[in-house]
């Protein structure tokens, strides 16, 4: 570990910083100085502070808000003591013993979680404690904290509705939650910022006994899991306690916040995942009684650790490691000492993967401390003495070395700084003299990790032969051919516009990108573009797919690491060059956005179709490690989930793998996914500036709160750049307000929850947006609140609600947010749906809506193409016998008939509620047949169509057969003669 040498002169940037902080100090605590002044007499006093002070920020600002803590810490000399967790605990229950309400233990949680950090902070910077006992204390001052703050919520609640209890063979025994520590925290690992990772589970069903009010266990669990994480989370004038992060509970942010041991465990029976499992390993109970926190764990063990030597786990862990690599190359961390090359992650990779392969057979590798691991593997010769040792010593230096980072300000990161001040902090810290001899050794433990990680846990070398391309494509890029020598060789290659590409090819060549390019970046691009040149010889259009390629070669001419992964990755070279030449829409994609690139490394995941919950653990596990309140990180990380699998979509659509079923159901579950992360991301947001909506004082709301999904979005029916049709619903009461310390009316809240999430979803960055979001099908449109109350919205659907709009609620269904009220909303809509109407008026607005939605929206070349047989040209959205026909007819039934065949009103759509009409009698079975057709051809036509960037158009006879259908039924239907030319 290194030390803080006397030998080495502390820097005169740092000792600047010293003397402005002592300055601060003497101005802003008169009545101290003459107290510190003193303790200045003492050499290793005025080291520590000088070294306290210049180090972290933090520190010094605390010192000076609370010079009394500061006073007392010396005077007792605690700056000179480690605590164990029972003394912690114990120190702790003394300062919260005569507390009483809710804002006193919040404000004596933050105050003594402060002034812990104070101790532990200076002991580390001054190497007064070691790494291990640094971590080991701030963890037992979270245990400390989340205990007593349970005990304290759990004592008001039982006040309030009684004791929970469950039925255990005739008696009643009482529950209690039990709270899981996963992560640094189960380790005992935590650094000096860290949130803390929890899962809540009590162990029985139930219901509360002992008040007149009673309630279940999972609700009662449920609102102490609320209070609790409001006590430890939420920031106040006193700052927070810690973060809490509750994403690694069963189904993420979409699962309840507390569950049964029975569902726990059937949770993981069923759907644990891979990376559950290794979130696993490091799981602890940190609060609750202890039996039932160790039949919890006995519960959880055999899910964690397999009894056979498991192998499979190295794929696994190979994969999440993939998944980071990405996530760094996205967000450009390589100065990350936990996710980098050579990072912590590594290590703790290399550790728990001989957890998860042996962990079953061999108990002692059942622990969770890392630095323990490490020695178990060496003492059973896993892995060589010397590893483990430059494994060890790595990891103890790149812990330091987080701790210098986060000490600094009391802020979560693990980048490298770029400010002086900061890096001289850390080298000073650290025992250097310079940030560049800190910096040399850093480097040295991560070569060495890297080393080892590739060792034992990267993939395995491809024994592929080294890929050169035919000797006439290079020379066709590297000498100097004239262009009409180039279109003679590319037209024997077989391009279909020679001349062209040998243009293109000059073109680029005489760029002034390639002259400002640095000679490293120009070789690679000579060794790829031969490569390339060659591979599109491989398709049946070559020439087209070329120059739909350029634009991506031209974007990454300043990145050419891109360049370098598909030459040393053939099946992504051949992969780019298929969906390009199938595909422009593909093309623009990955010239905008070359990132995707990655996507293309493997080809059976770029044809694998996800399930809905196979994407929301996808997503779950590329936010997981994303701080809520960094909206910046899931903004960027959202958009690049939703591209990938659009990409992945289009590659399927394109090689004809994917049904257009399957492909609107891939598109629709994508944006439902992405659209419940971000009510999660808003909700977190508000709630941590001004607390939770209030159902009544003191008892938090639920979230309910719906987000509604109209049009393709509600019809299943997404393609490709669709748009979202969006209503915001609550369930909350107006006349409440939140319970922050900015509290504001609940009805704000929720107009300023769906304002953040519009901004989510429409904000455009690096990435673009993630959706376009039109929230005009609200009540009252664009001059309407921006979130409504249920009952308010049920008011304007029966009261002043147009016909067009009961039409549009046809296809409306709830996509994301709280199942108690989506189930309360699918009532109204049903009762709307369903009321008796007059047909003759119905019909009549129904076929003026549609004569005048064709007047506006119908391309003029497309307004003469009423002859079926003819040369005109078939708007299929829009044209006479197109789509809107289809839906305007499938609506009109649905609102004439629903009150006698209550079915029709079921699903949202079209092709579900054509079945529905033929098994109700109401469209014969060979009409249904017609129209579903139809139905399917035109949309995939616009699938097609998108994907080639051409209009969605086509030629009058290719479907007349279809648009007759549809035009006989809308006749025989509506029996309303429409002019095709309005």
């Amino acid at each position: 570990m290194p030390q803080n040498n006397p030998a080495i002169k502390r820097p005169q940037k740092l000792e600047q910083v010293f003397q402005t902080q002592l300055k601060h100090f003497n101005e802003r605590c008169p009545d101290y100085v003459e107290w510190l002044q003193a303790q200045l007499g003492n050499d290793d006093f005025a080291q520590q502070l000088a070294t306290a002070w210049s180090c972290s920020v933090f520190v010094a600002e605390y010192c000076q808000r609370k010079p009394h803590a500061f006073k007392q810490l010396i005077e007792q000399q605690e700056h000179l003591v480690s605590y164990d967790d029972k003394s912690l605990a114990q120190r702790l229950s003394q300062k919260l013993q005569s507390l009483t309400t809710k804002e006193q233990l919040d404000a004596a949680l933050r105050q003594f979680r402060n002034r812990e950090m104070l101790r532990i902070i200076w002991r580390d910077f001054n190497r007064l404690a070691d790494m291990v006992e640094t971590t080991a204390d701030i963890s037992h001052l979270a245990d400390a904290c989340i205990q007593q703050a349970l005990d304290f919520h759990h004592k008001e609640l039982v006040q309030a509705y009684g004791q929970p209890c469950s039925d255990i063979n005739g008696q009643s025994v009482p529950q209690h939650l039990v709270v899981l520590g996963m992560g640094k925290l189960g380790a005992y690992e935590l650094n000096l910022s860290s949130d803390i990772d929890l899962i809540f589970c009590f162990p029985h069903s139930g219901e509360t006994v002992g008040e007149k009010k009673s309630i279940d266990n999972h609700t009662f669990f449920g609102r102490l899991g609320q209070r609790l994480i409001q006590s430890l989370d939420a920031p106040t004038e006193d700052g927070f306690v810690f973060r809490v992060d509750m994403r690694l509970r069963p189904y993420g942010d979409s699962g309840a916040l507390v569950q049964s041991f029975a569902a726990m465990e059937q949770y993981y029976q069923d759907q644990g995942r891979d990376w559950e499992r290794y979130a696993m390993i490091k799981a602890r109970v940190v609060a609750g009684p202890a039996a039932q926190g160790a039949e919890l764990m006995a519960l959880l063990r055999p899910f964690t650790y397999r009894r056979y030597i498991d192998f499979t786990a190295i794929d696994a862990l190979r994969s999440m490691k993939r998944m980071i690599e990405q996530e760094l190359l996205r967000r450009q961390l390589a100065g990350d000492i936990k996710l980098g090359a050579g990072g912590i992650r590594e290590i703790e990779f290399i550790a728990q993967s001989f957890q998860l392969i042996r962990g079953g057979r061999e108990l002692e590798l059942q622990d969770r401390s890392l630095l323990r691991v490490l020695q178990c593997l060496m003492d059973n010769e896993y892995l060589p003495a010397l590893v483990v040792q430059q494994l060890r010593e790595a990891y103890v230096f790149l812990r330091n070395t987080e701790h210098a980072i986060q000490g600094y300000q009391d802020k979560q990161s693990q980048q490298l700084p770029v400010d002086a001040c900061h890096q001289a902090a850390i080298a000073y810290s650290m025992g250097f003299a310079n940030w560049q001899d800190f910096a040399k050794t850093l480097q040295q433990h991560r070569d060495h990790v890297m080393q080892h990680f590739s060792a034992v846990i990267s993939d395995a070398p491809e024994h592929l032969e080294q890929r050169s391309a035919d000797l006439r494509w290079q020379g066709l890029w590297l000498d100097e051919l004239s262009p009409e020598e180039m279109a003679i060789v590319l037209e024997q290659g077989g391009h279909e516009q020679a001349p062209q590409i040998a243009e293109r090819i000059v073109r680029l060549r005489n760029s002034q990108q390639l002259a400002r390019m640095q000679a490293s970046g120009r070789e690679r691009l000579d060794q790829f573009m031969p490569l390339l040149i060659q591979a599109v010889t491989e398709v049946e259009n070559p020439s087209q797919a070329l120059l739909r390629i350029f634009p991506f070669v031209e974007a990454v001419l300043r990145r050419t690491a891109y360049l370098v992964l598909l030459v040393e990755n053939q099946g992504a070279l051949k992969e780019l060059v298929r969906l390009c030449a199938a595909s422009p829409w593909i093309s623009t994609q990955l010239a905008r956005h070359p990132v995707l690139l990655d996507e293309l490394l493997n080809a059976s995941s770029l044809y694998h179709v996800p399930d809905k919950d196979e994407l929301r653990d996808d997503l779950q596990q590329q936010v997981l490690r994303l701080p809520l309140n960094d909206l910046e990180a899931h903004m960027e990380t959202l958009r690049y989930f939703r591209l990938a699998h659009a990409l992945k979509v289009a590659a399927c659509e394109v090689a004809e793998r994917l049904p257009l079923m399957k492909v609107s159901d891939y598109l629709t579950w994508i944006a439902e996914v992405i659209l419940e992360h971000v009510l999660a991301v808003a909700w977190h947001n508000l709630e941590e500036r001004h607390g939770c909506p209030q159902q009544s004082e003191g008892v938090p709301c639920e979230r309910r709160f719906i987000v509604v999904g109209y049009g393709k979005l509600g019809g299943i029916e997404l393609g490709h750049g669709s748009d979202l049709d969006l209503v915001f619903i609550h369930d909350v009461p107006n006349q409440e307000h939140t319970n922050g310390g900015r509290p504001i009316d609940n009805s704000l809240f929720m107009t300023r929850l769906g304002q953040r999430m519009i901004h989510i979803l429409t904000t455009q960055t690096q990435l673009g947006a993630l959706y376009d979001a039109d929230m005009r099908l609200r009540p009252s449109g664009d001059s309407g609140l921006l979130t409504t109350s249920l009952a308010a919205y049920q008011h304007y659907l029966q009261n002043n609600a147009w016909v067009w709009e009961h039409q549009a609620l046809v296809r409306a269904r709830v996509v994301a947010g709280n199942a108690v009220l989506a189930k309360d909303f699918e009532q109204v809509r049903h009762e709307i749906l369903a009321q008796p109407r007059d047909e003759a008026s119905l019909k009549a607005d129904v076929a003026a809506m549609r004569q005048k939605m064709r007047g506006h929206l119908l391309p003029k070349q497309a307004e003469k193409a009423d002859d079926l047989n003819g040369s005109g040209i078939f708007a299929i959205k829009q044209g006479w016998g197109g789509i809107v026909d289809i839906e305007f007819m499938v609506q009109y039934a649905v609102l004439a008939w629903s009150h006698q065949y209550p079915a029709l009103a079921t699903y949202t759509d079209n092709i579900r509620i054509l079945e529905s009409l033929q098994n109700e009698g109401l469209f014969s079975e060979l009409e249904v047949a017609a129209l579903t057709e139809a139905y399917k051809v035109f949309r995939s036509l616009t699938h097609k169509l998108s994907l080639q960037e051409h209009k969605v158009e086509v030629a009058g006879d290719s479907v007349a057969e279809h648009r007759l259908a549809v035009q006989q039924k809308w006749q025989q239907l509506l029996a309303v003669e429409l002019d095709p030319a309005q």
